[in-house]
């Protein structure tokens, strides 16, 4: 898998594939990619600043979101808030705290494996996540060269987009299909404070009819703070 940075430093074009898009309930946009290249990701793991502040959720109404917290957090969530790093986000709660190499914050069920929420940043010169180019084009090569490992087969099944604050956000419903096992996810990227940040949620595909919903809500929290000068 290639690095969140290269594919940034790079022109989005998408590698040779087959698709079949699916539109108001037709099949999945399915990517079979000819090579993927393998990650050689060996950052070391960020100190997370852990606080849970009783921050509400985030509006999960797409466009023009507000960026009001609510007086108090949904049930069954916890509020995870890095002001030191600039981003917020809601968890189930009873996910605990884990260390995941490169990435700054992680929660993962306590019994199940496969079911997380993980965020990453790296730095970019880029200003907003449509720099990147259309959402739908970003998205696939996203999905297709860094998500997914050679072994596995990617299907992209929603592409949303939310503003907060005038800034934009984009959440992405997709699978990764392998001999034996899916995954299914929601990712949510946005490019603020010179980074380019990822949350990506998820869970086994064979569970993920039944936690879909509750793990939106998560994908749809994801907020960038502006960091203090």
């Amino acid at each position: 898998m290639a690095s969140l940075q290269s594919l940034i430093s790079k022109q989005l074009v998408a590698p040779n594939c087959t698709v079949t898009a699916r539109l108001n309930g037709a099949p999945p946009l399915v990517v079979n990619a000819s090579s993927v290249e393998a990650s050689s990701d060996e950052k070391k793991v960020t100190k997370r600043r852990l606080a849970l502040l009783g921050a509400g959720a985030l509006s999960t109404v797409l466009l023009n979101s507000s960026s009001a917290y609510a007086e108090e957090v949904p049930k069954n969530y916890r509020s995870y808030v890095d002001a030191n790093d600039g981003y917020s986000y809601l968890y189930p709660s009873d996910w605990r705290d884990f260390e995941f190499l490169g990435h700054d914050s992680v929660f993962k069920d306590r019994n199940v494996q496969l079911q997380s929420v993980r965020v990453a940043f790296i730095p970019t010169t880029k200003t907003d996540v449509r720099d990147l180019g259309p959402m739908d084009e970003a998205i696939f090569n996203l999905v297709n060269n860094v998500y997914a490992a050679p072994n596995q087969i990617p299907a992209i099944y929603d592409m949303q987009e939310r503003t907060v604050d005038g800034r934009n956000y984009w959440t992405f419903e997709y699978d990764l299909e392998a001999p034996g096992y899916g995954v299914s996810a929601f990712a949510t990227v946005a490019i603020g404070n010179g980074r380019y940040y990822t949350l990506i949620v998820t869970a086994n595909e064979r569970r993920w009819s039944r936690l879909r919903n509750k793990l939106k809500v998560v994908a749809d929290s994801f907020k960038i703070s502006d960091l203090n000068a």
